[in-house]
Protein backbone atom coordinates (compact mmCIF):
# COMPACT_ATOMS: atom_id res chain seq x y z
CA UNK A 1 0.00 0.00 0.00
CA UNK A 2 1.46 3.39 -1.00
CA UNK A 3 2.07 5.82 1.82
CA UNK A 4 -0.35 8.60 0.91
CA UNK A 5 -0.51 11.88 2.78
CA UNK A 6 -2.66 14.94 2.15
CA UNK A 7 0.48 17.05 1.77
CA UNK A 8 2.66 14.75 -0.27
CA UNK A 9 0.62 12.38 -2.40
CA UNK A 10 1.36 8.76 -3.27
CA UNK A 11 5.11 8.59 -3.91
CA UNK A 12 7.25 8.18 -0.79
CA UNK A 13 10.92 7.72 -1.59
CA UNK A 14 10.82 3.98 -0.86
CA UNK A 15 8.15 3.48 -3.51
CA UNK A 16 10.11 5.60 -5.99
CA UNK A 17 13.13 3.41 -5.32
CA UNK A 18 11.18 0.19 -5.83
CA UNK A 19 9.15 1.18 -8.87
CA UNK A 20 11.12 3.91 -10.67
CA UNK A 21 14.72 4.91 -9.94
CA UNK A 22 16.22 2.09 -7.90
CA UNK A 23 16.75 -0.76 -10.35
CA UNK A 24 20.26 0.25 -11.45
CA UNK A 25 21.96 2.88 -13.58
CA UNK A 26 21.05 1.17 -16.89
CA UNK A 27 17.52 -0.01 -16.18
CA UNK A 28 16.19 2.77 -13.91
CA UNK A 29 13.37 4.95 -15.18
CA UNK A 30 13.20 8.71 -14.98
CA UNK A 31 10.66 10.29 -12.67
CA UNK A 32 7.79 12.42 -13.84
CA UNK A 33 7.87 16.04 -12.80
CA UNK A 34 5.16 15.32 -10.24
CA UNK A 35 7.12 12.43 -8.74
CA UNK A 36 10.33 14.46 -8.50
CA UNK A 37 8.45 17.37 -6.96
CA UNK A 38 6.90 15.14 -4.33
CA UNK A 39 10.28 13.55 -3.57
CA UNK A 40 11.87 16.97 -3.01
CA UNK A 41 9.01 18.12 -0.79
CA UNK A 42 9.38 15.02 1.37
CA UNK A 43 13.15 15.53 1.59
CA UNK A 44 12.78 19.16 2.70
CA UNK A 45 10.24 18.03 5.30
CA UNK A 46 12.89 15.61 6.63
CA UNK A 47 10.39 12.77 6.25
CA UNK A 48 12.49 9.90 4.77
CA UNK A 49 14.60 7.81 7.11
CA UNK A 50 18.35 8.02 6.62
CA UNK A 51 18.71 4.71 4.78
CA UNK A 52 15.94 5.44 2.30
CA UNK A 53 17.16 8.95 1.64
CA UNK A 54 20.74 7.80 1.09
CA UNK A 55 19.58 5.09 -1.30
CA UNK A 56 17.45 7.58 -3.22
CA UNK A 57 20.31 10.05 -3.52
CA UNK A 58 22.65 7.30 -4.72
CA UNK A 59 20.13 5.97 -7.25
CA UNK A 60 19.73 9.46 -8.68
CA UNK A 61 23.51 9.77 -8.92
CA UNK A 62 23.75 6.50 -10.84
CA UNK A 63 20.98 7.17 -13.29
CA UNK A 64 21.70 10.94 -13.66
CA UNK A 65 18.90 13.43 -13.32
CA UNK A 66 17.06 14.82 -16.30
CA UNK A 67 16.42 18.55 -16.70
CA UNK A 68 12.75 17.89 -15.85
CA UNK A 69 13.73 16.26 -12.56
CA UNK A 70 16.24 18.99 -11.70
CA UNK A 71 13.70 21.67 -12.58
CA UNK A 72 11.18 20.01 -10.25
CA UNK A 73 13.78 19.95 -7.48
CA UNK A 74 14.72 23.63 -7.83
CA UNK A 75 11.10 24.71 -8.12
CA UNK A 76 10.18 22.99 -4.85
CA UNK A 77 13.35 24.37 -3.27
CA UNK A 78 12.34 27.87 -4.41
CA UNK A 79 8.82 27.49 -3.02
CA UNK A 80 9.64 25.83 0.27
CA UNK A 81 13.17 26.85 1.25
CA UNK A 82 14.65 29.85 -0.56
CA UNK A 83 14.12 33.34 0.80
CA UNK A 84 14.61 35.64 -2.16
CA UNK A 85 15.82 39.22 -1.75
CA UNK A 86 16.33 41.07 -5.01
CA UNK A 87 18.54 44.16 -5.13
CA UNK A 88 17.49 47.13 -7.22
CA UNK A 89 20.28 46.39 -9.69
CA UNK A 90 20.40 43.24 -11.84
CA UNK A 91 23.55 41.30 -10.89
CA UNK A 92 25.30 38.27 -12.29
CA UNK A 93 24.52 35.25 -10.09
CA UNK A 94 27.69 33.29 -9.28
CA UNK A 95 26.82 29.87 -7.92
CA UNK A 96 30.15 28.12 -7.49
CA UNK A 97 30.37 24.60 -6.07
CA UNK A 98 29.49 25.02 -2.42
CA UNK A 99 31.81 22.30 -1.17
CA UNK A 100 34.77 24.43 -2.12
CA UNK A 101 38.35 24.18 -3.32
CA UNK A 102 41.41 22.65 -1.71
CA UNK A 103 44.42 23.34 -3.94
CA UNK A 104 44.13 26.59 -5.89
CA UNK A 105 43.24 30.14 -4.95
CA UNK A 106 39.60 31.22 -5.04
CA UNK A 107 39.57 34.05 -7.57
CA UNK A 108 35.85 34.81 -7.59
CA UNK A 109 35.89 37.35 -4.78
CA UNK A 110 38.56 39.44 -6.46
CA UNK A 111 36.94 38.93 -9.86
CA UNK A 112 33.54 39.94 -8.53
CA UNK A 113 34.91 43.07 -6.89
CA UNK A 114 36.74 44.03 -10.09
CA UNK A 115 33.58 43.52 -12.16
CA UNK A 116 31.58 45.58 -9.66
CA UNK A 117 34.12 48.38 -9.88
CA UNK A 118 33.77 48.29 -13.67
CA UNK A 119 29.97 48.60 -13.43
CA UNK A 120 28.78 44.96 -13.45
CA UNK A 121 27.02 44.00 -10.23
CA UNK A 122 27.87 40.51 -8.96
CA UNK A 123 26.28 38.19 -6.41
CA UNK A 124 28.06 35.21 -4.87
CA UNK A 125 26.55 32.64 -2.53
CA UNK A 126 27.83 29.68 -0.55
CA UNK A 127 27.50 27.77 2.68
CA UNK A 128 29.99 26.88 5.39
CA UNK A 129 31.95 23.59 5.02
CA UNK A 130 29.34 22.00 2.76
CA UNK A 131 29.61 18.23 2.13
CA UNK A 132 31.21 16.33 0.63
CA UNK A 133 34.54 18.15 0.42
CA UNK A 134 33.81 20.68 3.19
CA UNK A 135 36.59 22.86 1.83
CA UNK A 136 37.05 26.61 1.49
CA UNK A 137 34.40 28.52 -0.45
CA UNK A 138 33.34 32.13 -1.00
CA UNK A 139 32.37 32.59 2.64
CA UNK A 140 35.80 31.73 3.97
CA UNK A 141 37.68 34.11 1.68
CA UNK A 142 35.28 36.92 2.59
CA UNK A 143 35.69 36.11 6.29
CA UNK A 144 39.45 36.33 5.90
CA UNK A 145 38.99 39.74 4.26
CA UNK A 146 36.90 40.85 7.26
CA UNK A 147 33.73 41.22 5.18
CA UNK A 148 30.44 40.29 6.84
CA UNK A 149 29.00 37.01 5.59
CA UNK A 150 26.47 35.73 8.15
CA UNK A 151 23.78 38.21 7.18
CA UNK A 152 20.11 38.04 6.27
CA UNK A 153 19.04 38.08 2.60
CA UNK A 154 17.72 41.65 2.78
CA UNK A 155 21.15 42.77 4.02
CA UNK A 156 22.77 40.85 1.17
CA UNK A 157 20.59 42.70 -1.34
CA UNK A 158 21.52 46.01 0.28
CA UNK A 159 25.20 45.05 0.07
CA UNK A 160 24.86 44.55 -3.69
CA UNK A 161 23.16 47.91 -4.19
CA UNK A 162 25.65 49.79 -2.00
CA UNK A 163 28.89 48.23 -3.28
CA UNK A 164 28.14 46.35 -6.51
CA UNK A 165 29.13 43.02 -4.93
CA UNK A 166 26.98 41.01 -2.55
CA UNK A 167 27.17 37.72 -0.65
CA UNK A 168 24.20 35.54 0.27
CA UNK A 169 24.73 32.99 3.06
CA UNK A 170 23.05 29.63 2.56
CA UNK A 171 21.82 29.06 6.14
CA UNK A 172 20.07 32.44 5.95
CA UNK A 173 18.49 32.25 2.50
CA UNK A 174 18.13 28.48 1.95
CA UNK A 175 17.63 26.92 5.40
CA UNK A 176 15.87 23.81 4.13
CA UNK A 177 18.92 22.75 2.13
CA UNK A 178 21.30 23.78 4.90
CA UNK A 179 19.41 21.49 7.30
CA UNK A 180 20.37 18.49 5.14
CA UNK A 181 24.11 18.97 5.71
CA UNK A 182 24.56 16.18 8.25
CA UNK A 183 22.75 13.61 6.12
CA UNK A 184 24.69 14.72 3.05
CA UNK A 185 27.94 14.40 4.95
CA UNK A 186 27.18 10.78 5.75
CA UNK A 187 26.87 9.94 2.03
CA UNK A 188 30.56 10.32 1.21
CA UNK A 189 29.73 11.34 -2.39
CA UNK A 190 28.02 14.29 -3.99
CA UNK A 191 24.30 14.16 -4.62
CA UNK A 192 21.90 16.19 -6.72
CA UNK A 193 21.68 18.61 -3.79
CA UNK A 194 25.22 19.74 -4.65
CA UNK A 195 23.85 20.71 -8.06
CA UNK A 196 20.60 22.38 -7.13
CA UNK A 197 21.97 24.51 -4.28
CA UNK A 198 24.21 26.33 -6.77
CA UNK A 199 21.10 27.22 -8.81
CA UNK A 200 19.16 28.82 -5.95
CA UNK A 201 19.72 32.36 -7.35
CA UNK A 202 18.61 34.18 -4.19
CA UNK A 203 18.90 37.63 -5.79
CA UNK A 204 16.62 36.78 -8.71
CA UNK A 205 19.34 37.60 -11.25
CA UNK A 206 18.74 37.31 -14.99
CA UNK A 207 22.21 35.83 -15.59
CA UNK A 208 23.60 32.69 -13.98
CA UNK A 209 27.34 32.02 -14.08
CA UNK A 210 28.42 28.50 -13.18
CA UNK A 211 30.95 25.80 -13.94
CA UNK A 212 31.05 22.25 -15.27
CA UNK A 213 33.37 19.32 -15.81
CA UNK A 214 31.84 18.18 -19.12
CA UNK A 215 29.87 20.11 -21.76
CA UNK A 216 26.74 17.87 -21.57
CA UNK A 217 26.36 18.94 -17.92
CA UNK A 218 26.23 22.58 -19.02
CA UNK A 219 23.46 21.76 -21.47
CA UNK A 220 21.59 19.99 -18.68
CA UNK A 221 21.74 23.09 -16.47
CA UNK A 222 20.66 25.36 -19.32
CA UNK A 223 17.71 23.05 -19.99
CA UNK A 224 16.91 22.92 -16.28
CA UNK A 225 16.43 26.67 -16.10
CA UNK A 226 14.46 26.61 -19.35
CA UNK A 227 12.15 23.92 -17.94
CA UNK A 228 11.74 25.52 -14.52
CA UNK A 229 8.39 27.05 -13.67
CA UNK A 230 9.76 29.20 -10.81
CA UNK A 231 12.99 30.56 -12.25
CA UNK A 232 13.25 32.97 -15.14
CA UNK A 233 16.94 33.05 -16.03
CA UNK A 234 17.19 33.94 -19.72
CA UNK A 235 21.01 33.78 -19.90
CA UNK A 236 23.15 30.97 -18.47
CA UNK A 237 26.94 31.05 -18.87
CA UNK A 238 28.92 27.96 -17.86
CA UNK A 239 32.60 27.03 -18.20
CA UNK A 240 35.16 24.45 -17.16
CA UNK A 241 36.30 25.95 -13.89
CA UNK A 242 39.35 25.11 -11.81
CA UNK A 243 38.44 22.37 -9.31
CA UNK A 244 34.86 22.67 -10.56
CA UNK A 245 34.68 26.23 -9.25
CA UNK A 246 33.69 29.41 -11.11
CA UNK A 247 37.32 30.31 -11.82
CA UNK A 248 38.51 30.06 -15.43
CA UNK A 249 41.44 27.70 -15.72
CA UNK A 250 44.70 28.63 -17.47
CA UNK A 251 45.15 27.29 -20.97
CA UNK A 252 42.06 26.20 -22.88
CA UNK A 253 38.62 26.57 -21.29
CA UNK A 254 35.35 25.50 -22.92
CA UNK A 255 32.49 27.96 -22.43
CA UNK A 256 28.78 27.26 -22.93
CA UNK A 257 26.26 30.08 -23.27
CA UNK A 258 22.56 29.33 -23.09
CA UNK A 259 19.97 31.91 -24.07
CA UNK A 260 16.30 30.92 -23.91
CA UNK A 261 17.34 27.27 -24.01
CA UNK A 262 19.66 27.48 -27.03
CA UNK A 263 23.32 26.53 -26.56
CA UNK A 264 26.42 28.11 -28.06
CA UNK A 265 29.91 27.02 -27.07
CA UNK A 266 33.42 28.31 -27.68
CA UNK A 267 36.85 28.16 -26.08
CA UNK A 268 38.96 30.71 -24.23
CA UNK A 269 42.70 30.37 -24.80
CA UNK A 270 44.46 32.32 -22.08
CA UNK A 271 47.75 32.66 -24.07
CA UNK A 272 45.76 34.71 -26.60
CA UNK A 273 45.29 37.30 -23.86
CA UNK A 274 49.00 37.43 -23.08
CA UNK A 275 48.69 35.18 -20.04
CA UNK A 276 51.52 32.69 -19.85
CA UNK A 277 50.83 30.61 -16.76
CA UNK A 278 49.75 27.12 -15.73
CA UNK A 279 47.24 25.83 -13.20
CA UNK A 280 50.06 25.05 -10.78
CA UNK A 281 50.95 28.76 -10.76
CA UNK A 282 47.61 29.44 -9.04
CA UNK A 283 48.14 26.90 -6.27
CA UNK A 284 48.16 27.98 -2.61
CA UNK A 285 48.81 26.34 0.74
CA UNK A 286 45.90 27.80 2.72
CA UNK A 287 43.04 28.47 0.31
CA UNK A 288 41.04 30.95 2.40
CA UNK A 289 43.81 33.07 3.91
CA UNK A 290 46.10 32.98 0.87
CA UNK A 291 43.21 33.82 -1.48
CA UNK A 292 42.29 36.79 0.72
CA UNK A 293 45.88 38.03 0.86
CA UNK A 294 46.27 37.70 -2.92
CA UNK A 295 42.92 39.37 -3.58
CA UNK A 296 43.78 42.33 -1.39
CA UNK A 297 47.16 42.83 -3.05
CA UNK A 298 45.79 42.53 -6.61
CA UNK A 299 42.92 44.95 -5.95
CA UNK A 300 45.34 47.45 -4.44
CA UNK A 301 47.48 47.26 -7.59
CA UNK A 302 50.37 45.89 -5.55
CA UNK A 303 50.68 42.54 -7.27
CA UNK A 304 51.03 41.53 -10.91
CA UNK A 305 51.78 38.22 -12.59
CA UNK A 306 49.63 35.10 -12.75
CA UNK A 307 47.17 35.92 -9.96
CA UNK A 308 46.59 39.48 -11.18
CA UNK A 309 46.02 38.22 -14.72
CA UNK A 310 43.66 35.48 -13.54
CA UNK A 311 41.57 37.84 -11.39
CA UNK A 312 41.34 40.37 -14.23
CA UNK A 313 40.29 37.68 -16.73
CA UNK A 314 37.68 36.25 -14.39
CA UNK A 315 36.40 39.77 -13.70
CA UNK A 316 36.19 40.34 -17.44
CA UNK A 317 34.22 37.15 -17.83
CA UNK A 318 31.62 38.37 -15.34
CA UNK A 319 31.34 41.61 -17.30
CA UNK A 320 30.95 39.57 -20.48
CA UNK A 321 28.36 37.29 -18.88
CA UNK A 322 26.03 40.24 -18.25
CA UNK A 323 26.79 41.59 -21.72
CA UNK A 324 28.27 44.80 -20.35
CA UNK A 325 31.05 44.57 -22.95
CA UNK A 326 31.10 43.64 -26.63
CA UNK A 327 33.99 41.21 -26.30
CA UNK A 328 36.14 39.55 -23.69
CA UNK A 329 39.03 41.78 -24.81
CA UNK A 330 36.96 44.86 -23.99
CA UNK A 331 35.91 43.35 -20.67
CA UNK A 332 39.55 42.64 -19.83
CA UNK A 333 40.48 46.25 -20.52
CA UNK A 334 37.60 47.41 -18.27
CA UNK A 335 38.72 45.05 -15.50
CA UNK A 336 42.33 46.20 -15.65
CA UNK A 337 41.27 49.86 -15.68
CA UNK A 338 39.16 49.27 -12.55
CA UNK A 339 42.25 47.96 -10.77
CA UNK A 340 44.61 50.62 -12.10
CA UNK A 341 42.43 53.60 -11.20
CA UNK A 342 41.73 52.42 -7.64
CA UNK A 343 38.02 51.64 -8.19
CA UNK A 344 38.42 47.98 -7.24
CA UNK A 345 40.23 48.81 -4.01
CA UNK A 346 37.47 51.32 -3.19
CA UNK A 347 34.80 48.61 -3.58
CA UNK A 348 36.75 46.38 -1.22
CA UNK A 349 36.83 49.20 1.33
CA UNK A 350 33.06 49.66 0.95
CA UNK A 351 32.47 45.96 1.53
CA UNK A 352 34.54 46.01 4.70
CA UNK A 353 32.62 49.04 5.95
CA UNK A 354 29.19 47.57 5.15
Amino acid sequence: MAQTTERHGEWPLKRLMTEVVGSGHKSADDMTREQASEAMARILDREPDDTTLGAFWLANRWKRNTPDELAAYIDVMADESVEFAAPDCDPVDCGANYDGKGRSAILGVGAGVVAAAAGTSVVAHSGDRVPTQKQDAYKHVLDALEIRTEIEPTESAAMVDETGFGFYYQPAFNPGIDALAERRGMMGVRTFVNTIETLANPSGADVHLGSFYHLPYAKRIIDTFETSERYDVPRVVMFQGMEGYDDIRPGSTTVAVGEDGDLDDFTIETPEYGMDFESDDLGVDDVASDSARITEAVLAGERDGAFADAIALNGAFRIYAREDCDSLDEGLAMARDAIADGSAAAVLDELRAF
